[in-house]
């Protein structure tokens, strides 16, 4: 079967066997949005595309599922929320919090995993498809190409979580990471550490390139030299936390202390302490960032940044509601929602151990 054939084939519902808009702007020819637009009776779409949609909806025995519920007599907004993150401690908070104001707001919250390997913009129309009002992304997913692209052309509101540069078109809740980040760092060299290694966040995320910004200008400020062999790269897992606590703390001159991206990534690090017998924070002072219950699972509890996970998802769908029962969705990129951070400081942070200077035999 050819790309085109492909593409072109009714594909059902995987949850209820019907057909969904993806299928019938594929039959079509069109996008997604177009589709929507002539459910709608929206003007600006051509007689001789409005008439390959309707062909198609007939062709396929399509009802739109807004109009459904519509005819039902039921209202109620329903919003994806669309994930990949590695991180079940994050998430976990994330998701409670998007519930609780689900369950607060009246509205219907479909949450979706896309597994390792999946087509990224295929999940995601099939998210679209299945009569979504509008759509919660965390990262990474906040800042994937082909699943913003997919939601573009579908005109779906979208408020995207934990980015530092929201995409165009899409809200944003987020807080300042570089501000947050430079913050830890300072409060670390105010107890004395002047080798601080830095366990980068995954590579494609904003938020990874923003806080190594704020690592950075804390120790400018100090007039503490960067030093690139302490900055290791992670992406956000506790695997990769681990080796990168490994690379730090095999280094000839050993780092003091270790900021890392995220919570998974130091509790990784204190692991590795641990394992090489040292003690945290006698000897090694570790910090992370995001104040996830992981932070206070583990021993010593972690010295972290507290980002509001919970609020944030909370007020994603606050967000989204108000926009769309005020029939205000096309306001969404205005919205740029900056929260505060906070330091928390817990028993996984001390001041460098002072040991005495060796003495040569005269």
């Amino acid at each position: 079967m050819s790309d085109s054939e492909r593409k072109r084939r009714p594909a059902k519902s995987r949850q209820t066997g019907a057909p969904t808009i993806a299928d019938v702007a594929a039959l079509a020819g069109v996008s997604m949005m177009t589709v929507s637009r002539v459910i709608n009776s929206e003007p600006k779409v051509r007689q001789s595309t409005r008439d390959a949609v309707n062909a198609a909806i007939a062709q396929l025995n399509y009802a739109p599922n807004r109009a459904a519920r519509s005819l039902a007599g039921a209202a109620q907004i329903r919003l994806g929320l669309l994930y990949s993150n590695p991180s079940e401690a994050f998430l976990s908070a994330f998701i409670v919090g998007s519930l609780e104001e689900a369950g607060r707001s009246d509205v219907q919250i479909i949450v979706q995993k896309v597994e390792d390997g999946e087509d990224l913009a295929l999940a995601t129309e099939k998210m679209v498809g299945g009569g979504i009002d509008g759509v919660i992304l965390p990262p990474p997913l906040n800042e994937t190409p082909e699943v913003l692209k997919v939601l573009e052309d579908a005109g779906m509101p979208t408020v995207a979580v934990v980015t530092a540069k929201p995409h165009e078109g899409v809200a944003a809740i987020m807080i300042d990471d570089r501000s947050a980040a430079r913050e830890m760092t300072a409060h670390l060299i105010g107890l004395g550490h002047q080798k601080i290694g830095f366990i980068l966040g995954h590579p494609d995320l904003s938020a990874s390139g923003e806080r190594l910004e704020g690592y950075r200008e804390a120790l400018a400020e100090a007039s503490i030299p960067f030093d690139p062999n302490l900055v290791v790269q992670g992406y956000f897992t506790y695997r990769s936390g681990l080796d990168a606590a490994e690379v730090l703390l095999s280094l000839d001159d050993a780092p003091s202390a270790i900021f890392a991206s995220n919570d998974d990534m130091a509790a990784a690090t204190v692991a590795i302490a641990h394992r090489r017998g040292l003690d945290v924070p006698g000897d090694l002072t570790v910090c992370g960032f995001d104040d996830v219950a992981l932070a206070t699972t583990i021993w010593p509890e972690l010295t972290t940044i507290r980002q509001p996970i919970a609020q944030m998802s909370r007020r994603a769908v606050e967000l989204l509601v108000t926009l769309l029962r005020t029939k205000r969705k096309s306001e969404i990129n205005a919205h740029r929602i900056v929260v505060d951070h906070t330091l928390v400081r817990r028993q996984s942070d001390a001041a460098p151990r002072r040991r005495p200077a060796l003495r040569v035999p005269g």
